[in-house]
């Protein structure tokens, strides 16, 4: 080190001086990715005929490959879907909500910010190049809009781009590249299930991740300026956005073991599983042979208030007991519980009673085989039979496990809203199933004990709220372990 330099850093200019050379640095790779797009923006503008070729020869290729599996398909739309709007909004929006759960808002206020300008970019260039989509010889998905640049490879690359940026600083140095690869890797496969349907050419692929690439690039630049503005130190970007949040962001950091002796627990929970399946078996044996009078003539009194109106509104409630609803719920609930009380057994609790409903539903309907109702039945053939009632139970167990959760938790008065919907959600889905024709009311009854047989299990084998009233102390004191690793502003 030179006599000038020592002078540097006695001075204090050395904070200075590593901030200077970072932005000069992140500036020359926002130019580079911003070249970059705008070469390959005018090449399809002005239809490049090499550029044309190979995105028409690629297309052919790997469309003779898809089309000749429906598997193949299937995976490859399951793939692109974790690139669309309707995966990716909802995912930002959890982790949004768990950002300011943990009292972080300046990562929160990047991921919307972030996400809002990958939405408004996407749409504003596909008008302004007009890019029809490929014409593929077996057409096996479509999209609508034009084709420049790839709204999934572009969202893609934003969304979870911008996801390592805010959470790099929660996981462990050695596991940092591992978090990294694997964001590269699905928005890589993204990007490749794209072209593979025959919705987006090579350049459409390529034209969003530069894009993408760019504009996470402005954002995380202008967040370090905000940070610096703000009096806090501007680490390499390595360790994240903000790497003072790491204690905040991680999910359970001051939780002991979930569950004591684990293969115990886990042979109760199991004679557990078979005792209700043995019950449950018993009474769907003796009304699929001994069928009620009430159970038909139930049903048939329900046909005769049908309308256009109430098949709609009936078609409504039983999608909130099929199984995307039910997952989609279990998923954000699940999200949302870590990020305000910090524990994984409620998680356990809840992941168990859907897991074990699930099964012992499909093994009782299997071993029943119980006929549905002999009327008009508006959702037509199931796969299953009717006794109990998939759509009920899966209802009943969601909202039963969340009101049990919440309750030991929140102290407010508005809690009560848990109990409610554990009681009107459930009796929404049971009348629009029987009011379509799907189901007894005995079914239901079915449907009812599942959820008290097995909740009950999970109740004595998990203890759900056995340190619930810790929760909400521990979410505070590891915020103030973390506050301190805060600089001074």
């Amino acid at each position: 080190m030179t006599d000038d330099n020592r002078v540097v850093e006695r001075s204090g200019w050395a904070p200075v001086r590593h901030f200077a050379e970072r932005s000069v640095l992140g500036l020359i790779v926002v130019v580079l990715f911003g070249l970059a797009f705008g070469v390959l923006l005018v090449l399809v503008r002005f239809h490049w005929s090499p550029l044309a070729d190979l995105d028409r020869s690629v297309a052919d290729g790997l469309n003779r490959w898809a089309s000749g599996s429906d598997g193949v398909v299937g995976v490859l739309k399951q793939i692109s879907s974790f690139g669309g709007r309707g995966f990716m909004i909802p995912l930002v929006a959890v982790l949004t909500v768990m950002l300011l759960a943990r009292r972080r808002p300046r990562p929160a206020i990047y991921l919307v910010v972030t996400g809002a300008g990958a939405l408004l970019l996407d749409p504003s260039l596909k008008a302004l190049v007009g890019r029809l989509r490929p014409v593929v010889e077996v057409p096996v998905a479509t999209a609508p809009g034009n084709s420049f640049p790839s709204g999934h490879a572009l969202g893609s690359m934003v969304v979870y781009g911008m996801i390592v940026l805010v959470f790099l600083a929660a996981v462990r140095r050695p596991w940092r590249p591992v978090l990294i690869g694997v964001a590269a890797l699905l928005v890589a496969a993204i990007g490749f299930t794209r072209i593979a349907l025959g919705v987006h050419f090579l350049s459409d692929v390529l034209a969003g991740w530069l894009l993408g690439l760019a504009w996470i690039s402005v954002t995380a630049y202008a967040f370090r300026i905000w940070r610096r503005e703000a009096g806090h130190s501007t680490p390499p970007i390595t360790a994240g956005l903000e790497p003072e949040s790491g204690p905040d962001l991680r999910i359970a950091p001051a939780e002991g073991a979930v569950l004591p002796h684990p293969w115990a627990k886990g042979a109760e929970i199991l004679v557990g599983w078979v005792f209700v399946f043995g019950l449950l078996y018993v009474v769907g044996y003796s009304v699929t042979r001994w069928t009620p009078g009430f159970d038909v003539s139930f049903v048939e009194w329900l046909q005769g208030f049908r309308t256009p109106s109430l098949d709609d509104l009936s078609h409504f409630w039983s999608k909130a007991g099929d199984t995307h609803t039910i997952l989609a719920v279990s998923l954000i609930f699940c999200s949302l519980a870590l990020a305000f009380w910090r524990q994984w057994r409620p998680v356990l609790f809840l992941a168990l009673t859907m897991i074990g409903e699930l099964t012992l539903f499909l093994c009782a309907a299997a071993a029943t085989g119980r006929p549905r109702p002999p009327v008009e039945q508006l959702d037509g053939q199931m796969p299953t039979s009717s006794f109990p009632s998939g759509h009920i139970a899966a209802t009943m167990c969601l909202w039963t496990a969340i009101a049990i959760i919440a309750m030991a938790r929140i102290r407010r008065p508005w809690r009560w809203i848990f109990p409610a919907l554990a009681v009107l959600m459930p009796l929404g889905v049971a009348l629009s199933r029987m009011y379509r024709g799907m189901h007894h009311p005995t079914d239901m009854m079915g449907a009812a004990l599942l959820t008290a047989a097995w909740i009950t299990v999970l109740w004595f084998t998990i203890r759900p709220n056995a340190h619930a009233e810790t929760a909400s102390e521990a979410a505070v004191e590891a915020a103030q372990v973390a506050r301190p690793l805060e600089p001074a502003r």
